[in-house]
């Protein structure tokens, strides 16, 4: 008897969780967690520091055999640099986050569109959601809090990410790509 299960180990995922996004460098990363301690103590469901990041596209659960393709056009795609501007906290009702984030600039809106194009294209199905730039900062946030404003963050975007989300373990960088300066 052959095969993974024999050997003790476990098969590969049919699926895998994934999602587009900015990662942050390290400066910017102590710049957002300077930002959170301004809201410390909001839920006990904080967002690790090493998974804060800005979403662009989620595309949730995808067939593990799509994501060469995935990977090989998110490499071909073009669009420009940009700076995020990340001047306010938020809270989303609905999921119970607390967050991080800022207006959209067009360069990001555009990167957001090109990214759902090819998901589109390669027949991915996912929930298309308006993009509304932010950094998760806190889960499970039962109502609305009084927030400070925080000090502007300045962030600028050089690249973008595949990431997959692996549970109970650090978000995994698939593939970075680099945009146009």
């Amino acid at each position: 008897m052959g095969g993974a299960r024999a050997q003790g180990l476990k098969p590969a995922p049919s699926t895998r969780r994934l999602f587009f996004a900015c990662w942050p460098d390290e400066q910017v990363r102590s710049e957002i967690v300077e930002r959170r301690r301004l809201i410390d103590g909001l839920s006990p469901r904080r967002v690790p520091d090493h998974n804060l990041h800005l979403t662009l596209l989620f595309l949730g659960n995808q067939p593990a055999e799509r994501l060469p393709q995935l990977l090989a056009a998110a490499g071909k795609l073009s669009a420009q640099a940009f700076s995020l501007r990340l001047d306010r906290f938020g809270w989303f009702a609905g999921a119970r986050v607390a967050w991080l984030g800022g207006p959209a600039p067009a360069a990001a809106q555009a990167l957001v569109a090109q990214l759902t194009d090819l998901a589109g294209a390669l027949a991915l199905t996912f929930d298309q959601r308006r993009f509304h730039p932010h950094v998760t900062l806190y889960r499970k946030v039962a109502s609305q809090p009084a927030f400070p404003p925080p000090p502007v963050l300045a962030w600028p975007v050089r690249e973008f990410a595949l990431i997959e989300s692996l549970p109970a373990r650090p978000y995994q960088v698939l593939r970075t790509s680099p945009l146009s300066l």
